[in-house]
């Protein structure tokens, strides 16, 4: 299985890029900048969330239901005229599960290392959520997860994948920094450069953006 990033290197991907970009009026760079870290970090979020059944249940329950990689099929017919609000609506709700009260620091944490303002950044990551979990629930099917264990193995598999170094540097520097068990708190320290720590977030993501 490919990780999450790879997705974003596929036709698919710039399929993905290309629509968000038209959609939000950013640039495709910026945009493809903007997903290239935000996309593991809800992938990260999603796995914490289920690590307890009540998440995993949870998760499995909108795969199911709602999720299920459809959304995949017809980006064309998602994108053109421009992303419907039911669309946009969904991607709030699940921003909202999956970042909580965090949601506004990682807006801000991203829109401050990608050069994108934080509203910007909020519509992205809103027509973005809808895809990754079509992602999810297409992977669900194929590998036929039904478990709490299962869920839990594709969102590590996705997260890892045939990652690059230093892809897999990207995603290690994510983990629980201080302990506490709030992975978006170490995220949104290391983006904005409040964790000097070696190899981190924010040094890789200034090689991504092209900054010294």
């Amino acid at each position: 299985m490919s990780g999450i990033l790879d997705l974003l290197n596929s036709d698919l991907g710039k399929t993905i890029i290309n629509g968000v970009s038209n959609q939000t009026g950013q640039d495709q760079n910026k945009t493809s900048g903007v997903l290239t870290m935000a996309l593991p970090v809800l992938m990260q979020a999603m796995k914490r969330n289920a690590a307890t059944p009540e998440g995993a249940q949870g998760l499995l329950g909108a795969l199911d239901k709602k999720h299920d990689g459809s959304i995949l099929d017809n980006l064309g017919g998602l994108f053109g005229g421009g992303v419907s609000n039911d669309v946009m609506d969904d991607g709030g709700k699940i921003l909202g599960h999956v970042l909580g009260n965090k949601q506004r620091n990682v807006e801000n944490a991203l829109s401050q290392k990608s050069g994108v303002d934080a509203g910007s950044v909020s519509q992205i990551l809103k027509v973005a959520a809808p895809i990754l979990m079509g992602v999810l629930g297409k992977e669900k099917k194929q590998q036929q997860v039904q478990d709490s264990s299962g869920i839990e193995s594709l969102l590590g598999g996705l997260l890892k994948g045939n990652s690059p170094q230093q892809e897999q540097s990207f995603l290690e520097s994510m983990l629980d920094a201080d302990g506490d068990g709030s992975v978006i708190d170490d995220v949104a320290g290391m983006v904005l450069g409040g964790n000097k720590k070696k190899g981190g977030l924010g040094g890789l993501l200034s090689g991504l953006f092209g900054k010294k």
